[in-house]
């Protein structure tokens, strides 16, 4: 089962999280979307299981129990950002590093190769 903390952090932005918190030396991927900006950002880790949405200060990280618990949270999530017409994909890294090869091939082993750009 997912479990979701939700907190808020002043005077920040998405950077902080791109640059320091959920890199992907660390196994993290960017779920792009269209409301992607300064005040907005989503990051999943197909490695540690987790997710981690920004916005506006806002903070939601979820960690999941079991690969079955991450493919399904994330199948939610990202069906959400479908159906809002937000989704353009799960962007690995940088081609051809260590890091987005990790990233790339724990996602297809989830079952979301089709998710990746």
């Amino acid at each position: 089962m997912a479990t979701t903390h939700n907190g808020f952090m002043q005077s920040t932005d998405r950077y902080r999280f791109d640059c320091h918190a959920c890199t992907a030396a660390d196994g993290w991927a960017q779920l792009d979307t269209r409301q992607d900006a300064s005040y907005y950002g989503n990051w999943v880790n197909p490695v540690t299981l987790q997710m981690v949405s920004y916005a506006e200060g806002d903070i939601s990280h979820t960690e999941c129990d079991s690969e079955a618990d991450f493919i399904a949270t994330l199948t939610r999530l990202l069906n959400w950002h479908k159906e809002s017409g937000y989704y353009l994909g799960i962007d690995p890294g940088w081609p051809d590093t260590v890091s987005c090869d990790r990233i790339r091939s724990a996602f297809v082993v989830l079952g979301f190769l089709d998710e990746l750009h």
